[in-house]
């Protein structure tokens, strides 16, 4: 088994273990599970900001690097939850970041002169 796929059954677990199974939702529960996992990426999104020192009229601020790295994590858990909620294992992470990443270099390639949504539609 390789490192992903351990996570992502570390993850489900977890999941488990706090009452939530992430497999075989209903429309109206993978749209709740979806809000509720971005929600929740959005304050440890907001929590890593705290880690940083981003006030600059404040000068009592130091980079907590340590929190940033545990934040990270924070956010990877409701990552993978988010994507095992959309039915993605980790073979279809991995294969959509490669093509993703195709893309973002093609983008860069060409000058990302324009917004193409198009061009990300085969992932």
């Amino acid at each position: 088994m390789d490192k992903l796929e351990k996570i992502f059954d570390m993850q489900d677990d977890l999941n488990k273990r706090i009452g939530v199974v992430t497999n075989d939702l209903s429309e109206e529960e993978k749209t709740k599970w979806v809000l509720n996992y971005t929600r929740a990426m959005q304050q440890e999104m907001a929590e890593l900001i705290d880690s940083v020192p981003w006030k600059w009229w404040a000068k009592y601020q130091k980079f907590d690097e340590q929190n940033a790295k545990v934040e990270i994590i924070d956010l990877f858990h409701f990552l993978i939850s988010l994507a095992q909620v959309m039915g993605m294992t980790p073979e279809d992470v991995y294969q959509a970041y490669v093509k993703k990443n195709k893309v973002n270099h093609d983008r860069q390639e060409s000058g990302y002169s324009e917004k193409d949504e198009a061009d990300s539609r085969h992932i």
